[in-house]
């Protein structure tokens, strides 16, 4: 089972950060619900996604909605103040630090822009926003207290508001083989 298996790889990412280690195995529990909206699966489990919610996001300050399509190996060092739109896509083996905002703008209209695509292998550094409908790319490093708001192509090092390259990086890492890969974003209204 997919699940099982994203939860070992994330256990085994934060390795000795027990606070990453329980809101991942907590998050992928109440994914097993949360994509079954309407089902009887789903209202079975009800009370543990309202359990989720009430320890992961009211009192431990991180907002990582059920629905987000996330890979394995996610690393959530700190963790603290983390807000994650549930229309991101987030691939594997990603590394997030606290304080981190990875969302949408609101439409004129009042509705939810896309979300951005991260890719495998990026890490990103606290303090930072990345905004709206754009695509992170594959082993990106994005430099603390950073405000991203266009597209980030792979391996580079990216810093500053609004976030420009300022390095690019050798080679690609061990996650270019990886088993998550991310197409599109859901974008509004799909």
């Amino acid at each position: 089972m997919r699940i099982t298996r994203h939860v070992f790889q994330d256990r085994r990412a934060n390795k000795g950060n027990v606070k990453g280690i329980f809101v991942l195995a907590f998050f992928r529990l109440a994914q097993v619900f949360a994509r079954r909206k309407g089902s009887v699966l789903w209202w079975l489990g009800l009370p543990l996604m309202i359990a989720y919610r009430l320890i992961v996001e009211y009192i431990m300050c991180i907002e990582l909605r059920p629905g987000t399509q996330v890979g394995p190996g996610l690393i959530l060092e700190h963790g603290f103040a983390l807000v994650v739109n549930d229309r991101t896509v987030i691939g594997a083996n990603v590394h997030l630090r606290h304080s981190i905002t990875i969302g949408c703008i609101k439409l004129p209209d009042g509705s939810q822009g896309p979300s951005p695509v991260i890719e495998n292998g990026v890490e990103i550094g606290a303090n930072t926003c990345v905004i709206g409908g754009i695509r992170v790319g594959n082993n990106s490093k994005i430099a603390a207290g950073s405000v991203v708001i266009r597209d980030v192509p792979p391996d580079v090092v990216v810093a500053g508001n609004p976030a420009e390259v300022i390095k690019q990086l050798d080679s690609p890492t061990a996650t270019e083989n990886a088993e998550f890969h991310p197409v599109k974003s859901r974008k509004h209204g799909t």
